[in-house]
């Protein structure tokens, strides 16, 4: 391709610049561009899916709900360091739900003539203050199978949370966030950073012990891989408080005293009603009308507030994140998926919390099993990430990818 023609002394003619856009989503062959989708996207996906786990106990749905999250997670995670933790997460997921039995098997409590005793554990003695709590004795099959429940349902809620730490980049959400929470989201996006980042530090320890050829394990392998992974991290937040100094994190604003009260107040107001509001959605036994009001007035409240502190704060951004259909799509078949177990329309509301008494098979239903599934959806709405080991990677960033700037990689 012939080069630009420049002028005298080796410049450029001047000229009117381009600006900067993303490419379009899709190529002339009709084939999609490689970006990253919005992490605001992802978080309202993940948040949805957690919201509609949480009004379940139906196994058959909690599992659904992670072979959905597993698809989408495989199908749309970058090459990211954060992007390679969902596995973990699945450890901690079974990790919470061993725990959850054997915690119901050890405190054997609730027993009703009608289970069905397996097996039965040697009883300790209480005394009498610690009454309504029995140290082992017998151990059901319902009891059992109801820790296991919970135990899933709260690994799901986790695996939710990773999803959105997985497919999201942790960095790119402080762009979005209003200026009034810069300095509470600069502190929120290092604390988020921390896992994947010390994930990270272990598989390059990893990596450099099967250099080295050693073959400790177990205890014996701690040392050399604790003190590593923690020198690391050491490191990191020395750079990470040098890079935030030079930047002014943490200079004064230049608000006035009633203007950070009247912030305050209306910031704690306000989330004192979204806690009300979301207690309020997730637990089925509160009235309707505490749900969805105090969290709509918390809303508004914050709103205010953030208005109110967020003149104080000027920020530029670059390049900033678009919001185009896929994000859309995204959003809203998470949403979707949330509304339909929340509302419990056109199905059985036992059917989402089925009983263990007696003890039967539950069964699946159809509409909240269709929700979920779309919510899967994501895994073919979401465009195409870019990978560092395909053919895209040989020539360089294409058009429409969107790389992290210098400041957000030494964040």
């Amino acid at each position: 391709m012939p080069a630009a023609p420049s002028a005298p002394g080796g410049r450029r003619p001047a000229g009117p610049r381009k600006p900067e856009t993303a490419a379009p989503a899709r190529t002339g062959q009709g084939r999609r561009l490689p970006r990253t989708l919005h992490p605001v996207a992802w978080w309202i996906w993940a948040l949805s899916l957690a919201t509609a786990v949480s009004r379940t106990t139906n196994p058959l749905l909690l599992g659904l709900v992670l072979a959905v999250l597993a698809l989408v997670v495989t199908e749309r995670r970058t090459d990211a360091p954060w992007a390679k933790g969902f596995t973990y997460y699945l450890w901690l997921a079974l990790g919470v739900i061993a725990i959850r039995v054997v915690f119901r098997c050890v405190f054997a409590t609730g027993i009703t003539p009608a289970d069905h005793i397996m097996f039965s554990l040697p009883h300790i003695p209480t005394p009498h203050w610690y009454a309504g709590i029995q140290l082992g004795g017998p151990v059901s099959l319902e009891a059992t199978l109801s820790a296991a429940i919970d135990g899933l349902r709260l690994a799901c809620l986790l695996c939710c949370i990773g999803a959105a730490n997985t497919l999201a980049n942790p960095k790119r959400a402080l762009r979005v966030l209003p200026g009034a929470l810069y300095e509470l989201g600069v502190a929120v996006t290092v604390s988020m950073s921390v896992a994947p980042q010390l994930v990270e530090s272990v598989q390059r320890v990893a990596r450099a012990r099967r250099l080295r050829a050693d073959r400790a394990r177990g205890m014996r392998a701690l040392r050399s891989i604790l003190i590593p992974v923690l020198e690391d991290a050491l490191e990191r937040s020395l750079y990470l408080a040098a890079a935030m100094d030079s930047r002014g994190y943490g200079r004064s604003g230049t608000a006035t005293r009633g203007a950070r009260r009247t912030t305050a107040a209306l910031m704690l107001a306000g989330m004192l009603g979204l806690c009300t509001g979301v207690y309020g959605l997730l637990d089925g036994t509160t009235p309707r009308a505490l749900g969805l009001p105090a969290m709509l007035g918390g809303a508004l409240l914050c709103c205010a507030g953030l208005a109110v502190g967020g003149r104080r704060v000027r920020r530029t951004s670059y390049r900033p994140d678009p919001w185009r259909a896929p994000e859309w799509a995204v959003a809203l078949c998470g949403c979707a998926t949330a509304a339909v177990l929340f509302l419990t329309v056109g199905y059985s509301a036992a059917d989402l919390n089925p009983s263990l008494y007696p003890l039967r098979w539950p069964s699946l239903p159809w509409l909240p099993a269709v929700a979920v599934l779309l919510a899967g959806t994501a895994a073919f709405t979401a465009p195409p990430p870019a990978r560092t080991g395909g053919p895209a990677a040989a020539g360089g960033p294409q058009a429409g990818t969107t790389t992290d700037t210098p400041s957000e990689a030494l964040l």
